[in-house]
């Protein structure tokens, strides 16, 4: 039985990683027929560090494909696609896309076939086809009729969220990040992911997104446009009152909504110009430093160097290593950073289907993860892993400040817009 299949979110789903080798769990061990705690579970330890690295001067979240299988969207949703693809989910829309004889006769142009096992190694090798042999011949004209298709196919297959969506992972995690003294610098959140989950958190919960883009119709990339922030002006006051719940937010592989027209980026969803986005390919890494993904990467660097920084990574498997790197740079040289690591895999799941108070695994085999726990096997203290969910780790994290008159106000107006709504559309 699969641990994870099925299981609802709760911080008590999660693990911490102990020097001693062992994977914790969240609650305490307690004995069935006295009700005394036998022996102390992490939320403590867990607790006490996440409180500390969210009162951090600097934070930071990033995130990927992993923050995006939880969202839910109704059966009766008017969405074409319903959940978050997976690469294996990629690659059958590919092939659906393309039709399955050709599809396999792309396969079989392709060298090395045998050792291609998902979309992003087959895009790699396509690409690397085309430049080596070209698209003049029957062979090369196909190939990049695939890599088209494809790309047009992942493009559609990652868009699965509206208004409707079930985002309450996505809610969590805004609030709790985004929410802090105005005093400090705004939250950053880096995400890989095209979807547009954060977006649509933010604007249920009438969170202010700074994303680059201006405030006109159409909303148009300007990279000075992250040095902006929004403030409340009074004239009874000299002073500017900076708004609360401000997020900046960094889409560092590009967006379904952002458009490239002959001139500039905008933000659209309609047809106009091509797609800004980074395809799941090994080229990503050069692609990453290129306009305006190399202000996105920029962002990310710098905000690593920063004094008192906390970085949570949360739905990101790193994988990718022209973002892995970066952060284990700033391990190397920043003194003050400290970063939170939560991911599903490090642990066995056949291990904690009984929910054991420890185990021991080695189950990744990421080496980026690897060496994360080396350093915590040998006493650093500002890294600290969880084996988890993107959706646990948004319940574990502590809500340090308050839910704001104006934020109860905004729910207000939008239940009560709902019920006039729901009224309007009823039938007799």
């Amino acid at each position: 039985m699969a641990f994870w299949k099925g299981r609802g979110a709760a911080r008590e789903n999660i693990r911490l990683f102990e020097p001693a080798k062992t994977w914790r769990r969240y609650a305490d061990e307690v004995d069935a027929t006295t009700g005394e705690v036998k022996e102390r579970g992490a939320s403590r330890a867990i607790d006490g560090f996440l409180l500390n690295g969210l009162n951090a001067t600097n934070l930071l979240l990033l995130t990927g494909a992993g923050s995006s299988f939880c969202v839910v969207n109704a059966t009766a949703s008017k969405l074409k696609v319903k959940t978050a693809p997976g690469l294996t989910d990629l690659w059958d829309a590919a092939k659906a896309a393309m039709g399955a004889a050709a599809f396999d006769k792309v396969l079989g142009i392709i060298p090395n076939r045998a050792k291609i096992t998902d979309i992003e190694k087959l895009l790699t090798q396509c690409k690397l086809y085309v430049a080596l042999y070209g698209d003049t011949d029957a062979n090369g004209k196909i190939v990049v009729e695939f890599i088209t298709k494809a790309e047009d196919a992942i493009l559609a297959r990652v868009d699965f969220v509206d208004s409707e969506t079930d985002l309450v992972a996505h809610q969590g995690i805004l609030r709790k990040l985004a929410r802090r003294g105005v005093r400090k610098p705004r939250t950053k959140l880096f995400t890989t992911n095209y979807d547009l989950a954060f977006e649509y958190a933010a604007r249920l919960q009438r969170f202010v997104v700074i994303d680059g883009f201006s405030h006109a119709a159409p909303p148009v990339y300007d990279r000075s446009h992250f040095g902006l922030d929004i403030v409340r002006r009074d004239n009874a006051k000299d002073a500017p009152d900076y708004l609360d719940s401000v997020v900046q937010l960094f889409k560092l592989h590009g967006s379904i909504d952002w458009r490239r027209t002959a001139t500039e980026i905008i933000r659209a969803r309609g047809s106009e110009g091509q797609p800004v986005l980074i395809y799941p390919r090994d080229s990503k890494y050069q692609e990453a430093f290129e306009p305006p993904y190399l202000d996105m990467m920029s962002a990310f660097q710098t905000a690593l160097r920063e004094p008192d920084t906390t970085l949570l990574v949360a739905g990101f498997s790193f994988n990718d290593s022209h973002l892995a790197q970066p952060v284990l740079a700033a391990l190397e040289s920043n003194m003050s950073f400290r970063l939170v690591v939560c991911d599903p895999v490090f642990v066995d799941q056949a291990l904690i289907d009984t929910d054991p108070l420890k185990v021991e695994s080695d189950a990744t085999k990421n080496e980026f993860h690897r060496k994360l726990i080396r350093l915590v096997q040998t006493g650093d203290e500002r890294v600290m892993l969880l084996n988890g969910r993107f959706e646990d780790i948004a319940l574990a994290l502590p809500d340090l400040v308050a839910e704001t008159e104006r934020e109860r106000h905004a729910m207000r107006v939008k239940a009560l817009r709902d019920v006039t709504s729901g009224a309007a559309g009823a039938k007799p």
